[in-house]
């Protein structure tokens, strides 16, 4: 049975891939997600649901609520500590996983591509998506798992070796967010400000990825109610007055009928200078 892993930082993210996800396992995919973090740092939309001392606990909940409308095979825990958001307290306590030892960390996931053998990982962009220190550290991790789960001589304590074949990053087309923007004033949406956003380091990134580096285009149309569900599932992170979810139920689907990819690694199928229409292609 073919398997496709998702390894996102947070209880949450796996929201933005959510539509491909869901569509894989209804085709009889095995569909693994993988959370570094437990979410710990993450904001609470609304104080009676949380509070800092159990966000991890409500956050879990939520995410077991969100893979059980996706219908998602199994999701798994590499247990370290929310990092926060760059710039913040978070990032220099040494339990974060911003500190954390990337060989050690390689390591943990190393054990679980060998467990469960993914043929398709996706993860975050280098950027960190917006500079997140969770997702950057996420990607770095990924990437260094991706690379060693075949070779036999790297963490020969994790198992057997198993090379997944195809490697992902998320990706956001800037032509895509220019449309969402259209579409979000014409609901009498107004989305959120343009503000500069910069990494751990200081550094400036930039949203969103260049139209002609997005290599892969998945047809999600028929399960974006499901991702709006699942968005819902984290209430925590996705209250009522979140832009998203402000968008009326029936025009949900103008804005994320497809769902964006970059291709990191691994043949590129399709039509030679067509995006894929299947993370699966070329295998």
């Amino acid at each position: 049975m073919p398997t496709l892993m998702a390894v996102y930082a947070h209880p949450d993210d796996e929201v933005f891939a959510a539509g491909a996800l869901a569509r894989y396992a209804r085709e009889g995919v095995r569909t693994i997600l993988v959370t570094t973090t437990g979410g710990e740092a993450g904001e609470i939309s609304d104080p009676t649901l949380a509070t800092p001392e159990n966000l991890a606990e409500v956050r879990a909940a939520e995410l077991a609520e969100a893979t059980r409308l996706l219908g998602l095979t199994r999701t798994l825990a590499l247990g370290y500590r929310d990092s926060g958001m760059a710039g913040t307290p978070e990032n220099d306590d040494p339990r974060s996983f911003h500190r954390a030892d990337l060989e050690e960390a390689t390591g943990r996931l190393v054990a679980v591509m060998r467990t469960e053998r993914p043929e398709v990982v996706l993860t975050h962009a280098e950027n960190g998506d917006y500079g997140h220190p969770d997702h950057v550290k996420t990607h770095r991790v990924a990437v260094a798992a991706f690379a060693a789960a075949g070779d036999p001589t790297r963490f020969p304590e994790a198992g057997p070796a198993w090379a997944p074949s195809k490697l992902y990053v998320g990706a956001w087309p800037r032509s895509r967010m220019e449309r969402w923007g259209e579409l979000m004033r014409e609901f009498g949406i107004e989305p959120p400000p343009r503000r500069e956003l910069k990494d751990v380091e200081g550094n400036p990134v930039e949203f969103g990825t260049p139209d002609e580096l997005v290599t892969t285009e998945i047809d999600v149309a028929d399960f974006v109610d499901l991702k709006r569900q699942a968005m819902q599932a984290h209430r925590t992170q996705f209250g009522p007055e979140s832009f998203m979810l402000k968008v009326p139920p029936e025009h949900f689907g103008s804005l994320w009928a497809a769902e964006h990819f970059r291709l990191l690694d691994g043949p590129r199928g399709g039509d030679p200078g067509e995006r894929e229409r299947d993370l699966f292609a070329g295998l």
